[in-house]
Order: structure tokens, then C-alpha cells, then sequence
């Protein structure tokens, strides 16, 4: 008897309490995007809701003789008004097979399911999708090259953060990692697929992906589904916050610990598949080809161009995809790239990048607030959310981080846990004047501005300290003018209005900036 499952709308606090309750190895976390069991109609036909870009699953009872990750091909085509999307299947464990599918337009859908084995193939049903509720904006696609938007239109301007290892970590910390997240201004999180073993990290996680015997005996064409039942539970509740998931399918921290990072092209390819037909209905999914690409001693320029060819060909939804370097960067021109992840702390560079790709900027990595002794996790805050401010007026996007040592090592960075530093709130204010900002702001001529010509100027000045700042200003027009510190988190209204010209008095200080808006 075939199950089908549906999406149900879910709070934040409701998602935060259901992931609580789910056990390691169920089909999969009764909070994950909200699923709820659908009954089967006597035609062998299904028929449940499911709103715009929510998740619609089925699953059925397939074999479990052999390697059903091997043996078994499995997937299906959904079809609405002539038009029709193929996603591949994947197995879970326990005999069950599922399917998920993210529809983007609302209507009444069909499918059929597709199989190598008869028990599988040609099973039918039905759904009718509804408008997406408030809270639901869609997956992040590209806008105008060089910016970001939610499906539904509204502008999603990237605020991330990094924590590489949070899943792979017990159950206590990945609850506060949530908890802290939940009082952040952040909107995406960089996060690892497969564990890490380096500085700092060199613990064994609770779960593994394969089946086999640590540190390094795995059978890479049987999958763990606890492993991954985990971490799509994890990348579910971020999408209850509203916070994107940069999925890093590959690393190079690992150099023969468990051998993650050396499987070979043919078991990459699966892993790959595998891992886009679970993750890929989740609406909040980035994919990131790996950090530090150019780290690897086991893969060349060539693997990664297969992987991200892999990438293109099986998702069916378009998902952001990136790739992370450390010294030599990726040729970004590729069409499956569709935006520049950069690691540097020289956003004066982002102009350069973004006419050399013709692709949204990110420094995702731009070296991290804390206090250990590499040099990449050692900068103040004080420099980290400069780093924000300046790369927004130059038309690009930042990542931030976190490297406080303590006596657990537990580093934000990679492992989660509460945020120490002091870069948090500032960014909560950097994020509160980005979106009191026009939608449509933009990169302005004026040095150093962002916003909209003639009506809105946001205009950062970095280490520099200016007596004044002066604008020319469009004629018959009348301009209000607020000195924005940075550091200190106040706006002080500049007193009386502009009009044509505007010569603003300024604090003789570093990390300012100034909002100016047509009245």
C-alpha cells in the first residue's frame, strides 16, 4: 500500500518543537518542511495540498534485497497544463522509497512514478497546490545579474554566516546552535555535508553517511538515511527562520581521516544524486561544489566540472550553485555557476569581479572575528562588519564569522554553539538600515554610495575620516540627512534639509555612514 505524504504550514516555534521531538533513523523528522500523512483513495490515487514551493511527497514500499541505493532506479515526472518536471527518487531505508517535488506554480498537478522495478513503476496520483502563505517566498533566484530576489519578487540581500560542522555534532549543541540563530540577524548558513577533521575539529560525529566502520572502512554505495534524515531535518528548521542553507557537498578537511573526500567519481556522482533527490524540495537549498576547491589533493578542475555538470543536470529546480576557493579561483563563467563565492577580506576587489563574471559577489569568507592564532580567525569586529558595509556600497555581499576559543573548542565557525563576539548586534543594526532601504537600491555612480538616484543615498566611508560629506542633488527635490556610526549603532538627524546640493558636517571618525532621503 503506497503512502503519501503533504505539506502542512508550520510555525517557527512549531518547527523548533517538532525537530526536538524526532529520533535518529525515522523516515524522516515530522517537522521537516511540515509533512503530514495523506490517505490513499480507492482509485490508487492520492489527492492532498500543498502550497507554492512547499515540498509534496510520496512514498512507497519498494524492495530491500541486494543495494536498494544501487539496484533500484526510481523517480517521477509531475505534470500540470502540458508542462512537466522529471526529479529522481531516492531510498530511505526500512523498504521505503520517496519522491519529493517543490512546486513553483499553483494548479492542479499529476504524476506518475518511473522504476526499473514493476512494484514501483507507474504508480499515479494527484494534488492541487495552493498560494504560498506569507511566510513563504520562495527559493533565492538571480536578478539583473548582479542581485538576488525570492521567487515571489521581494529582494533577498545576503547576510550570512558560517558554521561548517554544526550537524555533525550532539544533539545539546545543534539545539543551542538553533537557539542562538533564532536571536541573529542572519539569513544563510554555510554548512558541510560531510564532517570535518581539522584544527579544532578533530572529534568522530555521532552519526556517519555510510554504512561501514569508522574512522575510514565504508561501503560508499550504501548511504546511512539517519545521517541524512538528520541533516535535512537541520536545513528544515532553518527554513522555518527563514534562513538559506549553503549546502557544501565537498571539502578537502578530511586527507584520509574517513576518506570523504576520496570516493572516487563514480560513488561522488551518486552521492550526488542522492543528495539533490532528498535535499533538492527544500526551498532554502544552495548548493556550494566545495571550500577551498583549490585545496584538494584528490580531485583536479575537471572533477569539479563534472560534479557541477552533475549538479545542473539532476536538479530540476535551479538552485543557487557556487563554488569556494582558497587561493586560485574557479572559472565562475560556467552557466551551473550562478554566483562568485569569494574568500578575501578586499571587498574594494568586488567591482572587478562582478564585471569579470557578470554574477552576484559574495565573500563569504573575509576572515572571521575571534582570537585563535591563524591568521584568518583573529580580526576584531570591528573590521568584520566594516567588511559588510563596504562590500553593500560596492555591490556585493559578505559572510561573517566567528573563532573565539574556548576550553570545548567549540567555535561558532564550525561547530556552533552561542555567538561570543560583539559582530552579531552590530550587524543587526547594518541589517535593520538595509531593509528600511528601497527594494530596487542599487550600486550608485556617487563613490562609495548605494541606493536609488534621486531619491535614497547610503554612502559608507570605511577607515576613512572626512570632515564633510557633500551631493549633488536632483533640482526641486527636498533631502533629509542622518550620520549613521557604525560601531556605536546610533543615527544622528543632520539638521535642516537639502535641496540640489548637500555639504553634510561629519564626526572626525572612522566606520560612518550617511542616509540621505528624499523627503
Amino acid at each position: 500500500m503506497a503512502c503519501f505524504e503533504r505539506e502542512a504550514v508550520w510555525s517557527r516555534r512549531e518547527m523548533m518543537k517538532a525537530g526536538a521531538l524526532v529520533a535518529a533513523g525515522s523516515a524522516i523528522a515530522s517537522g521537516a518542511m511540515g509533512f503530514a500523512a495523506e490517505a490513499q483513495s480507492a482509485a490508487g490515487e492520492t489527492k492532498a495540498d500543498v502550497e507554492q514551493w512547499g515540498i509534496f511527497e510520496a512514498s512507497y514500499p519498494g524492495p530491500t534485497g541486494g543495494n536498494p541505493f544501487v539496484d533500484v532506479e526510481f523517480g517521477a515526472v509531475f505534470e500540470q497544463s502540458g508542462k512537466s518536471v522529471a526529479v529522481g527518487g531516492f531510498y530511505d531505508g526500512g523498504g521505503t522509497c520517496r519522491v519529493r517535488f517543490m512546486p513553483e506554480t499553483t494548479g492542479a498537478w499529476t504524476y506518475r512514478t518511473q522504476s526499473n522495478r514493476p512494484e514501483l513503476d507507474g504508480k499515479t496520483g494527484s494534488f492541487v497546490v495552493s498560494a504560498a502563505t506569507a511566510e513563504n517566498r520562495g527559493p533565492v533566484r538571480v536578478k539583473d545579474e548582479y542581485h538576488f530576489v525570492y521567487a515571489d519578487g521581494a529582494p533577498y540581500r545576503e547576510l550570512g554566516t558560517t558554521c561548517y560542522g554544526w550537524t555533525c555534532q550532539p544533539e545539546e549543541l545543534e539545539e543551542q546552535t538553533l537557539k542562538t540563530l533564532a536571536d541573529a540577524p542572519f539569513n544563510k548558513m554555510r554548512m558541510c555535508v560531510f564532517p570535518k577533521w581539522f584544527n579544532y575539529n578533530h572529534v568522530e560525529p555521532p552519526l556517519y553517511p555510510f554504512v561501514g566502520q569508522a574512522p575510514n572502512h565504508w561501503d560508499f554505495t550504501q548511504f546511512n538515511p539517519a545521517y541524512f534524515q538528520h541533516f535535512e531535518r537541520r536545513i528544515a528548521q532553518l527554513g522555518a527562520m527563514g534562513i538559506e542553507a549553503d549546502v557544501i557537498l565537498f571539502h578537502p578537511y578530511d586527507e584520509g581521516h574517513w576518506g570523504f573526500d576520496n570516493m572516487g567519481a563514480e560513488n561522488d556522482d551518486r552521492y550526488l544524486r542522492y543528495t539533490i533527490a532528498r535535499l533538492g524540495a527544500h526551498r532554502n537549498v544552495w548548493w556550494s561544489l566545495a571550500n577551498e576547491w583549490d585545496y584538494f589533493k584528490t580531485k583536479k578542475e575537471a572533477d569539479f566540472e563534472r560534479i557541477g555538470e552533475t549538479i545542473a543536470k539532476n536538479d530540476p529546480y535551479r538552485h543557487l550553485c557556487s563554488i569556494h576557493q582558497q587561493k586560485v579561483f574557479f572559472d565562475h563563467s560556467k552557466p551551473w555557476i550562478t554566483h562568485v563565492s569569494v574568500q578575501n577580506d578586499m571587498p574594494d576587489n568586488a567591482p572587478m569581479y562582478l564585471r569579470k563574471w557578470g554574477k552576484p559577489v559574495i565573500f563569504d569568507e573575509c576572515r572571521y572575528e575571534g582570537d585563535i592564532p591563524e591568521g584568518w580567525g583573529d580580526i576584531t569586529a570591528t573590521r568584520l562588519v566594516g567588511n559588510f558595509w563596504k562590500t553593500l556600497v560596492e555591490g556585493a555581499f559578505c559572510g561573517h564569522g566567528e573563532t573565539y576559543l574556548n576550553a570545548k573548542e567549540e567555535l561558532w565557525w564550525s561547530k556552533g554553539g552561542v555567538l561570543l563576539g560583539q559582530s552579531p548586534e552590530r550587524l543587526k543594526f547594518f541589517k535593520q538600515v538595509v531593509d528600511a532601504a528601497p527594494a530596487e537600491a542599487t550600486v550608485l555612480s556617487e563613490r562609495n554610495t548605494w541606493g536609488v538616484e534621486g531619491e535614497y543615498y547610503l554612502t559608507y566611508l570605511w577607515d576613512r575620516q572626512h570632515l564633510t560629506q557633500s551631493y549633488k542633488l536632483p533640482a526641486g527635490g527636498r533631502f533629509k540627512a542622518e550620520v549613521l556610526d557604525t560601531v556605536a549603532m546610533t543615527i544622528t538627524p543632520v539638521a535642516g534639509t537639502f535641496s540640489e546640493t548637500a555639504e553634510i558636517p561629519l564626526p572626525i571618525q572612522p566606520y560612518l555612514a550617511i542616509r540621505v532621503v528624499r523627503i
